[in-house]
């Protein structure tokens, strides 16, 4: 058996189906699930996030969920710093871990060793980001740091705050700053992409609005402002509107899902360019994995 302790990455798009496959994985290896999705990071994002279910946490552990309260983002090296010990952790005991996300750039910090910028949070700064507002400070960012800009969607306020914020406190763009030191892991990179992707992700935002988004929302945004950050993120804005009444839940599904399928648009360009995972395209993608599981252990 090889030395190096094997680390099993399991990615795709949203809706994909990694939440139902990771869970069958990790019961027939006896591993916890370790979250790289960065929305998940946050407390009382639930179904907005996809975020495992009660039960599904019941049925086996999982690491690296509700790190923080929303109104206190997490920067890149914040979360290396909470997830690489706790892979190391996992790895000491097991011999292997698993890692399970469409986050492709934290996945690829991880995996890599990527190091970012180590500058703290600027809390007047981002006070200032956040009054000028995102369709602002994103194309500040794209004449600043392009290379940093073209990584982040254009709606994504956390991440373009996070490039502002480093390039205004070192004077230096983030995508100069950041280096790598690969990890001593051997890693096996597992991608779900499925042909009837369109659909699943209609089904899944109307069972999200079904299930309660709007009353998340709406109690999120009674605690915490409804100019929260992650509130503008994707379903999460839509319900505002519908709180506000300025949409229909009808168009408010919709925009969601026509927001889900561009994003799932980028993280497939992501991982095809970053990643080089084996594609699961069979009808039992659990066993396929299985078997390219045992495969790498031998």
């Amino acid at each position: 058996m090889p030395s190096d302790p094997l680390v099993i990455v399991l990615l795709g798009p949203t809706a994909s189906g990694k939440t139902a496959l990771s869970l069958g994985i990790a019961e027939r290896l006896g591993l916890p699930v370790i979250n790289v999705d960065s929305r998940q990071l946050y407390r009382e994002m639930d179904l907005g996030t996809a975020k495992p279910t009660a039960a599904q946490q019941a049925r086996v552990p999982h690491h690296l969920l509700d790190l923080r309260p929303p109104d206190q983002p997490i920067t890149l090296q914040e979360f290396q710093a909470e997830a690489n010990p706790c892979i190391d952790a996992v790895l000491k005991r097991e011999g292997m871990a698993l890692l399970v996300g469409g986050s492709g750039l934290y996945l690829k910090a991880l995996t890599s060793g990527l190091r970012p910028p180590a500058v703290p949070p600027q809390p007047q700064l981002r006070r200032q980001l956040d009054a000028l507002g995102q369709t602002i400070c994103h194309p500040l960012l794209q004449a600043a740091d392009p290379a940093a800009a073209a990584r982040i969607a254009p709606a994504d306020a956390v991440r373009t705050q996070r490039a502002l914020e480093v390039l205004y406190a070192s004077g230096q763009p983030m995508s100069r700053q950041a280096t790598a030191e690969p990890p001593p892991w051997r890693v096996l990179e597992l991608g779900l992409d499925p042909v009837d992707l369109r659909g699943r992700i209609q089904q899944r935002t109307e069972q999200l609005y079904s299930d309660g988004l709007v009353e998340e929302t709406q109690r999120l945004a009674e605690r915490y402002g409804d100019n929260l950050p992650l509130l503008q993120t994707i379903g999460y804005g839509e319900a505002l509107k519908v709180l506000a009444g300025a949409m229909q839940t009808a168009e408010a599904i919709r925009i969601t899902s026509q927001r889900t399928r561009q994003f799932a648009k980028r993280q497939r360009t992501w991982f095809r360019r970053q990643h080089n995972p084996h594609w699961l395209e069979s009808n039992d993608s659990e066993a396929e994995a299985m078997t390219l599981i045992e495969r790498h252990l031998r």
